[in-house]
């Protein structure tokens, strides 16, 4: 067991190398200088300490939560590729119950908040849980429609219903304060939220290796057929739990962002964190533990790129080139091993 998560995170850690020498590579041949991006990439994620807390780890945040939701859903042979609607249903849901009810105290606000946003990432997971239940409907397809129309309810209600007082901009008005997330280290920008993230991965990993659950949910991800052949694992309540559940955190993610960061509802609230939590998860073996530390490395990613195009004039979609490697490497491992193995889950 320990011989194989040696071996695993040596997997990982030549991802990471292979990725950054193949961007190095791309760099070259784009006549960008690779040592100058470097450089300037690691000024904008790790240059001090107030820039790794209040811009790396802010940023890690929602990577890391909706990491953990598609790294949940995955576990379970769910193929959610919803957690970028799901964090907005959780977004619009933050700020509804934020600006409807500023007179309720901060000790009761701030936990509605965030359970409206738990909701509503669930309400978002729950039709394509209906449709795979009931009709046999592959979630792949319609999580990713419920992502197109999240994205755009998001923009209706900042349009609409939740738009700010004046009318002009497509946005709702700043949340009380005392509805926002609280800071997790006092002369930082960064939140609870953080916090919160590291307690959903740790519940999440206790319940993978410890609870009775964690076992089904894993012998449902494995082989969906011998689960339900064995006849002690109820496979549909397991899916449901389990599909939910992951909607739940995604939406939490965008809680935290509508809490802890905009203190507003924004329309394009999200650059795509929903997407790019599929490779923070797959980088980390869908390991709750490791896909926190995923999670920073693809915020440090997000938050040098800037830096590299102001510094090293490096187009900020280059992050996205060595993120496309990183999914492809991980991928041409998993299929090696699901070849390999002769079947079986991530």
């Amino acid at each position: 067991m320990f011989s194989d998560r040696i071996r695993g995170l040596a997997v990982r850690v030549g991802v990471v190398v292979v990725a950054s020498i193949l961007g190095v590579l791309f760099l070259w041949m784009g006549g960008y200088d690779p040592a100058a991006a470097a450089r300037a990439m690691v000024r904008g994620s790790f240059g001090s300490w107030d820039t790794f807390v209040s811009i790396t780890l802010v940023r890690s945040v929602p990577l890391i939560l909706t990491g953990l939701a598609v790294g949940l859903a995955f576990r379970a042979g769910i193929w959610n590729i919803g957690a970028e609607g799901q964090l907005y249903a959780g977004a619009i849901g933050a700020a509804w119950v934020a600006l409807s009810f500023p007179g309720l105290p901060a000790w009761i606000l701030v936990p509605m908040v965030m359970m409206s946003a738990a909701i509503g990432g669930a309400l978002w997971a729950l039709i394509p849980t209906l449709m795979r239940l009931r009709l046999g409907v592959g979630e792949v397809i319609t999580t990713i429609l419920m992502n197109f129309l999240g994205v755009h309810l998001a923009s209706y209600v900042v349009h609409g219903p939740l738009q700010e007082s004046t009318g002009v901009f497509p946005q709702t008005d700043r949340i009380a304060e005392h509805a926002s997330l609280p800071m997790l280290l006092p002369g930082t920008r960064l939140h609870w939220g953080f916090g919160l993230a590291l307690i959903v991965a740790a519940g999440l990993a206790v319940i993978f290796r410890r609870a009775r659950f964690g076992f089904q949910l894993r012998a449902v991800g494995s082989s969906l057929q011998a689960a339900a052949s064995a006849g002690r694992i109820n496979v549909r309540r397991v899916i449901f739990i389990t599909f939910l559940g992951s909607g739940a955190i995604a939406g939490i993610a965008g809680g935290t962002e509508v809490a802890g960061v905009t203190f507003a509802l924004y329309e394009g609230l999200s650059p795509g964190w929903g997407y790019t939590a599929i490779a923070v998860a797959l980088l980390a073996g869908l390991d709750p533990l490791g896909i926190v530390f995923s999670g920073i490395l693809f915020a440090a990613l997000h938050a040098g790129s800037a830096a590299m195009q102001r510094d090293a004039g490096v187009p900020l979609a280059w992050v996205g080139v060595v993120e496309a490697i990183v999914i492809l490497a991980v991928l041409v491992i998993i299929q090696k091993r699901h070849a390999h193995s002769g079947g079986g889950g991530l």
